[in-house]
C-alpha cells in the first residue's frame, strides 16, 4: 500500500516543530550565553596578550647511502630503482638517542634556560648579556632550580627561591657567592655596551633532566617514504635558541657517523695486519703438504699422469684381445685336425698370426690335393700314392705339435699381460683418491690465497676511509623558522573560546532540562498522551488567583474563558433542559484542582450559564476558603447520609452575589466516604441538579490518592484532568494515561495549571495576548531586562 504524502508531510512538520521548540528553549536564556561568550573571549583575549608565542624551526638532511658510493658495480639495480638502502628509522633512533643528544647539551649547556622578564610576561632569549657556568655537577639537581637575576648598571642582583638576594659584579671575569652553585660573568658581545636595567629569570637542570626534555621536544620525520631526507623539527619560544640547537644537532650526528667510519676502519687494520701473519704461515705450510704429496705419489700433473695410465690400460686390454682371439684360433684349428677324416683339407687363413703354422697348413693342403688326385689315376698300392700318404701324416702331426707350441706361447703372453693389466688397473683406480687428496689440499690453498688477496683489497679501502672522512650526510636545509607561530593559535584559540562559551551554557542547560523530569509545557503532556487533548493553560499570576467580578477581564479569566469555551466542544449533546457534569480531578493534592473548579465555574457563569459548583473532595474539602465559610457547613456529605432530604437546602448562593452561580460545600468531613460516594446518593443529588442548572463543576478527589473519584466517575460528561507546570512528575502521567485506556474516567481532558512566564518564555510569548484586556502593566513592570519577550 502507498504511503499518503500528507503523513510524511506532517512528520516532518511535527519533526521541525520539535526542534524549533527545543531551540527557543535555549534561546530564551540567551543573557547567559551572552555572557559567558563575552568572558570566553575576554579571557581568550588577556591569554594571548600574556601568553609567549612560540615558533618551529626545521632542518632538513639527507643520509648519504654509502652503498651506492661504495658497491656501484654490486649494487646497480638499486641505483636505477631510485631506492635508497639506508634504514631512515635506525638513522632517527640514533638522532634523538641519548647519548647524542646530551653532547648537544653539555656543548649548548642547555640545562641552563634564560627568560627575560617584562611586567607578567617572560620570555625565553638566548643571547644574554651574561653567562651562567654551575660550579658543580648537576646531575644532583632533583628539580630545576630558579633565580631572578636584575642588572643594574655594573651590578648585577640575584634572588633566589627563598627570596635571598645576592649582588655580584658585573664584569667579563666570572663572580659568585659561596651560596650561589654558579658564576655569572658579562659576555664578550655585551661589554661596554649594557646600559639599561633588565630583569631575567634562569632555570637550572640537570643534564639528564635538560637531555630527556629535548628529546621529547624534538621532532624527526621522513620527508617522503621514497626518500632519505630527514626532517629535524623543534619548538620554542625562542627562535635563535631552536635553530643553534638544530644545527649542533645536524654537526654532532655528522661528526659521529664519520668517528664511526674512521673507528671501522682503524680496527678494519688492525685486523688485517694481524691476519696476514696467520695467512702466510698457512699458506707456506699448504705449500709444503702439496710438495711432499707429489713426491710420494709420484705425480707431475694429475691430468696427464691419468692421460698416460688410461693410454697404458687401453693398450693391455687391445693386447689381451688380441692374444684371446689368437688362442680361440689355434683351438678351433687343432679341434679341426683331430675331427676330420684322413686326407681331408684344412682350413687355411684363419687369422692365425703364426706364419710357421700358416705355411704347414698350405704344405698340407697341398699334398691334401696331390693325392687326390693320384688316387684317382693309380691305385691305393701306388707307392708314390703311399709316399704322399706318410708325408700328410708327418705334416698333420707337425702342425699339431706347432699348434700346441704356439697356444703355451699364447697363455704366457696373456699371463703377462693380465699382470700388466692388474697394475694398471691398480694405478688407474688410485688416482681419483690421490686426485681428491691433491684437489683439497689446493682447496685450502686457494682459499688462503683469495683470502690473501681479498684482505688486501679491504686493507686498501679501509686505508682510504681512514684518509677520506667523507660527510656521511648532506645538509638540505640548515635549521629555518616561520615567521607564524605555532602556538597559541589565535584564530583556534579564539574560536574555540566562542565554541566554549557557547557550549558551557548550553551543558548546563541540556543537564538541567535532562535532569528535570515535571511537566511545564503544553508539549509535555501532548508527547506523553496525545490521545488526550489539552484543553487550556491557565497561568501563574502573582496575588489575587480568582475572578474579581463578573465582567473581570484580566489573564485569569480570559484563560478560563478559553478553557470553557474548549470544555463546550468536549461535552456530549443533550436535551434542552439537562446540564453538563463536569468533573475537575487531579493524580495528587495541590496541583490547584479546587481553584481551577472555582474558577471554571465563576468562567462560565460570567457568561450568563446556570452554574452549580459542587465539592465532592470529601477528604480534603477546599471550596469553602473561597468563600470564608466553615468547612462544616451543610453540604454533600449530609446529603449522602440522608438521600431523603431536600437537596436544595445544601445549595449556597454564588461568589460575591452571581444570581447565576451556586455551590455546594462538602460538607463535614466522613470517616467512610467510599461507602458514602458508592451509596446512590451522589447519583441522586446529580439527578436531581441537573435539569436546574447548565452546568454541574464537581470538584473531586485526586484519582491516584484515594479511589473516591473512580466510584462515581460514570456520572461525568467530561473530566478535567488538572496538572500543575513545574510540580506534577511525567512520570505520574502514565496513571492517568491508563485510566483513560481503561475508560474509568469518562471524556477526559488535560488542563495545565499555573504556566509561569519563566516557564513559557521558549515560545517568544506570554499570555498578555496582546489585545489590550487589561493587567498589562502588571506583567511589564515584573519583567526583568533580560526577557524583553515579557515586555
Amino acid at each position: 500500500m502507498k504511503e499518503s504524502p500528507y503523513l510524511v508531510d506532517e512528520f516532518e512538520e511535527e519533526e521541525s516543530f520539535h526542534l524549533k521548540e527545543e531551540l527557543l528553549k535555549y534561546l530564551a536564556y540567551w543573557p547567559w550565553f551572552l555572557g559567558t561568550v563575552v568572558l570566553a573571549l575576554l579571557l581568550a583575549f588577556f591569554y594571548l596578550k600574556y601568553t609567549t608565542a612560540t615558533y618551529q624551526s626545521t632542518a632538513k638532511i639527507r643520509i648519504i647511502d654509502e652503498s651506492k658510493e661504495m658497491n656501484i658495480a654490486t649494487d646497480a639495480m638499486s641505483l636505477l630503482s631510485g631506492r635508497s638502502q639506508v634504514n631512515l628509522d635506525n638513522e632517527i633512533e640514533v638522532l634523538k638517542s641519548y647519548r647524542l643528544l646530551k653532547q648537544v647539551v653539555e656543548e649548548l649547556q642547555l640545562n641552563v634556560n634564560y627568560y627575560e622578564v617584562k611586567g607578567l610576561q617572560s620570555t625565553q632569549v638566548w643571547n644574554t648579556p651574561f653567562s651562567i657556568n654551575t660550579k658543580t655537577s648537576v646531575d644532583t639537581i632533583s628539580k630545576p632550580l630558579e633565580y631572578r637575576i636584575q642588572l643594574n648598571g655594573n651590578t648585577i642582583e640575584v634572588t633566589d627561591e627563598n627570596k635571598q638576594n645576592f649582588s655580584l659584579p658585573l664584569q667579563s671575569t666570572p663572580a659568585t657567592n659561596a651560596s650561589l652553585p654558579f658564576t655569572v660573568q658579562l659576555s664578550d658581545s655585551y661589554v661596554g655596551s649594557l646600559k639599561e636595567s633588565t630583569n631575567y629569570k634562569i632555570s637550572i637542570a640537570s643534564v639528564k633532566a635538560a637531555t630527556m626534555g629535548l628529546i621529547k621536544n624534538l621532532q624527526v620525520n621522513s620527508t617522503n617514504k621514497n626518500s632519505d631526507v630527514l626532517s629535524l623539527s623543534l619548538e620554542g619560544q625562542s627562535v635563535p635558541r631552536s635553530e643553534t640547537i638544530l644545527n649542533t644537532i645536524i654537526d654532532k650526528f655528522n661528526q659521529d657517523g664519520i668517528l664511526d667510519r674512521q673507528l671501522v676502519s682503524k680496527r678494519t687494520l688492525d685486523f688485517i695486519d694481524d691476519r696476514f701473519i696467520f695467512l702466510t704461515q698457512e699458506l707456506d705450510s699448504i705449500e709444503g703438504d702439496k710438495k711432499s704429496f707429489k713426491q710420494q705419489n709420484n705425480l707431475s700433473y694429475i691430468e696427464a699422469d691419468a692421460g698416460i695410465t688410461l693410454q697404458k690400460k687401453s693398450a693391455t686390454e687391445e693386447e689381451a684381445f688380441r692374444l684371446e682371439t689368437q688362442i680361440a684360433l689355434s683351438k678351433l684349428l687343432k679341434e679341426t685336425l683331430a675331427q676330420e677324416a684322413a686326407y681331408s683339407l684344412l682350413p687355411a687363413d684363419i687369422g692365425l698370426e703364426n706364419s710357421g703354422i700358416n705355411s704347414l697348413v698350405s704344405d698340407y693342403n697341398q699334398l691334401v690335393l696331390e693325392r687326390d688326385k693320384m688316387v684317382a689315376s693309380a691305385g691305393e698300392n701306388n707307392p708314390t700314392l703311399l709316399v704322399i700318404n706318410s708325408q700328410l701324416q708327418r705334416t698333420k702331426q707337425n702342425i699339431l705339435q706347432t699348434v700346441s707350441a704356439y697356444q703355451q706361447q699364447l697363455n704366457v703372453s696373456m699371463a703377462q699381460l693380465q699382470q700388466e693389466q692388474r697394475l694398471t688397473g691398480t694405478s688407474f683406480s688410485q688416482l681419483p683418491e690421490k686426485e681428491q687428496l691433491l684437489r683439497a689440499i689446493e682447496r685450502q690453498q686457494s682459499i688462503k690465497e683469495n683470502l690473501f688477496l681479498l684482505l688486501l683489497q679491504k686493507r686498501e679501502e679501509a686505508a682510504i676511509s681512514l684518509a677520506v672522512t667523507a660527510p656521511s650526510l648532506k645538509v638540505v636545509d640548515y635549521a629555518l623558522t616561520s615567521n607564524i607561530p605555532v602556538a597559541p593559535k589565535k584564530m583556534i584559540i579564539m574560536a574555540g573560546a566562542l565554541l566554549m562559551g557557547l557550549l558551557l551554557p548550553f551543558g548546563v542547560l541540556y543537564i538541567r532540562f535532562t535532569l528535570d523530569t515535571k511537566v511545564h509545557e503544553r508539549t509535555d503532556l501532548e508527547r506523553a498522551n496525545p490521545e488526550i487533548p489539552v484543553l487550556a493553560e491557565i497561568p501563574l499570576l502573582e496575588g489575587n488567583k480568582t475572578f474579581m467580578e463578573a465582567n473581570d477581564r484580566s489573564v485569569l479569566a480570559e484563560s478560563f474563558r478559553i478553557l470553557s469555551t474548549n470544555i463546550n466542544y468536549m461535552l456530549p449533546k443533550k436535551e434542552k433542559g439537562d446540564g453538563q457534569v463536569i468533573y475537575v480531578t487531579s493524580t495528587v493534592k495541590d496541583e490547584g484542582k479546587s481553584l481551577v473548579a472555582f474558577n471554571l465555574s465563576l468562567a462560565l457563569a460570567s457568561l450568563g450559564k446556570k452554574v452549580l459548583l459542587v465539592g465532592a473532595d470529601l477528604r480534603n474539602p477546599n471550596i469553602h476558603k473561597e468563600f470564608e465559610v466553615s468547612k462544616n457547613s451543610l453540604g454533600l456529605t449530609d446529603y449522602l447520609y440522608d438521600p431523603t432530604m431536600d437537596w436544595k437546602k445544601c445549595v449556597n448562593k454564588g461568589y460575591k452575589g452571581m444570581d447565576s452561580h451556586n455551590v455546594v460545600f462538602s460538607g463535614s468531613i466522613p470517616p467512610n466516604a467510599p461507602q458514602l460516594l458508592s451509596g446512590g446518593g451522589f447519583e441522586k443529588f446529580i439527578d436531581a441538579a441537573k435539569p436546574e442548572y447548565d452546568y454541574l463543576i464537581v470538584d473531586t478527589a485526586p484519582t491516584m490518592l484515594v479511589t473516591d473519584t473512580l466510584i462515581i466517575s460514570q456520572a461525568a460528561d467530561l473530566t478535567l484532568y488538572v496538572t500543575r507546570s513545574g510540580f506534577t512528575d511525567k512520570r505520574l502521567l502514565e496513571f492517568s494515561k491508563e485510566l483513560n485506556k481503561s475508560k474509568k474516567l469518562k471524556n477526559m481532558g488535560y488542563l495545565l495549571n499555573e504556566v509561569g512566564i519563566k516557564r513559557r518564555r521558549g515560545y517568544g510569548y506570554t499570555y498578555n495576548y496582546g489585545y489590550g484586556y487589561g493587567y498589562q502593566e502588571e506583567a511589564e513592570t515584573k519583567a526583568p531586562w533580560y526577557m524583553p519577550w515579557r515586555k
